[in-house]
This record gives structure tokens, C-alpha cells and sequence, in this order.
């Protein structure tokens, strides 16, 4: 069943009004027919609802709601603080990281970044248009945030947001998230960051101010995993011990 994100000021009590480029959507390219069920999600209050189409215009498709759904979010938010990859990485990472139920995605300049992004803004709307479709497709109550780019020093300044902060290091043998985890209350945490190197990995610099800055190294296992597959891996994991 198709999921689409409306706007607050759409809904009414009993109705959900779709428009934009999402009607064309709908109209032309998916051909549904008015009595076809769907999702309508609330992008403002992240409520989601079964919705019944009653009505399609070349302006607007009105729907009936019907029901309100259970949230799909995680009980925590993640914020992914992805060292700078090439593009082409960056948007399979907004992508799968957004099907495994993070909140925001930060792009970090880091050391060892060898991309270097032009026209940011351009680049940024895209990414936030991959998180949308990729939102769409697994049936998020939320889409998250693609912020633009920061470097290592306004990331050390946000640190102290988070409850927990992990950085995959591929050098750390011994600290699992298992064994991070047991040293805290999982109740009290709903706020966690993980920071990904980029292909060249962490500088050594850059994980010491992490750590004294209260960060946790953990390690993915023995083999040492792409800049791509590294969020994926430690979401998948994180989304284990909170959700499954």
C-alpha cells in the first residue's frame, strides 16, 4: 500500500488532502481509482492513517480517513554523522539508512574526505528527495532531515545533544555495542549519534576528540567494512537492540 506525506494544514477531521506533484502521481503514473486504499501521513505530527480515495481532480485527490496506523518509527532517534563518501555513496547511504529508521542525516567534511560537493544546494535537495521516496517505500511516519555539510568542530559541538554517541572504528577489536550497552540503562536512552569515517576511515585525531568528548568506539566485526556498508551494518544492529 502506497504511504504519502501531507502536510498539517490538509487535514481536516475525517478528510486528507493530497496535492502537489503527488497528484500526478496518483493519477497518471500509479492510475489509482477512487475506493483505493492508501496511507496519508501527517508530516508535521508524524500520525499516520488508512485513508480510502473519494474524490480525484487534476488539482487535488481527496481522501476519507478511515483508521490511524501504528507508527513504524524506532523508540529512539538516530542522528548519522556520515564522513563525506563520493556522491554516489552518500545517496545509497540516505537511502538504506532511511528504510532502517534513522531521524537526520549530517554529512561531515572530515579528514580524510576525499569528495568535495559543489553546488550544495542543488545536492541537498536531492538528498532530502532520496530520503522522501526512500521514506515513502518503507512506510515511515517521518522523513528525515539530509542537513547540509559541517566538519569535525561543529560536530565535537553537538555531541553533548545526544545520550549516546558511537563511532565505528575499524581498529577496535574489543568494545562491541553489546558491550556498550550493558553499562547503560537502555530506558534512559532516546537520543543516539553514530559517526561513519569516510573511505579514508577516522583520523586519529579525530577519534581521540571524539572520546574525550564522551564518545564510544565500537567495533562491526573483524572485517573491515566499506564507508557505505558501515552505517548500514551499525543501524541494523542498533535497530536489533532497541526494536526487535
Amino acid at each position: 500500500m502506497y504511504n504519502f506525506f501531507i502536510s498539517n494544514n490538509n487535514f481536516t477531521d475525517d478528510k486528507a488532502i493530497i496535492n502537489g506533484e503527488d497528484v500526478n502521481h496518483i493519477k497518471n503514473v500509479l492510475r489509482m481509482e477512487i475506493g483505493t486504499k492508501i496511507y496519508t501521513t501527517n508530516s508535521d505530527s508524524h500520525l499516520k492513517y488508512l485513508s480510502e480515495i473519494i474524490s480525484i481532480s487534476s488539482e487535488e485527490v481527496i481522501c476519507k480517513i478511515i483508521e490511524e496506523i501504528p507508527s513504524t518509527e524506532l523508540p529512539i532517534n538516530i542522528t548519522l554523522f556520515q564522513g563525506l563518501p563520493k556522491a554516489d555513496k552518500l545517496e545509497c547511504i540516505i537511502e538504506k539508512a532511511t528504510e532502517l529508521g534513522v531521524s537526520s542525516i549530517v554529512p561531515v567534511e572530515m579528514r580524510f574526505s576525499i569528495a568535495k560537493i559543489k553546488n550544495e544546494d542543488q545536492k541537498n535537495t536531492r538528498w532530502n528527495k532520496i530520503a522522501e521516496s526512500a521514506a515513502k517505500q518503507s512506510k515511515r511516519n517521518m522523513i528525515p532531515k539530509v542537513e547540509f555539510t559541517i566538519d569535525t568542530k561543529e560536530l565535537l559541538n553537538r555531541m553533548s545533544d545526544f545520550d549516546l554517541v558511537l563511532v565505528a572504528y575499524e581498529n577496535e577489536s574489543k568494545q562491541t555495542l553489546k558491550d556498550v550497552l550493558k553499562e547503560l540503562s537502555k530506558e534512559q536512552i532516546k537520543n543516539v549519534a553514530i559517526i561513519i569515517g569516510p573511505e579514508g576511515g577516522v583520523d586519529n585525531k579525530e577519534l581521540e576528540a571524539f572520546i574525550s568528548n564522551g564518545a564510544k568506539c565500537v567495533s562491526l566485526g573483524k572485517r573491515i567494512l566499506r564507508t557505505e556498508t558501515a552505517p548500514i551494518t551499525l543501524l541494523s544492529m542498533l535497530v536489533y537492540e532497541f526494536e526487535l
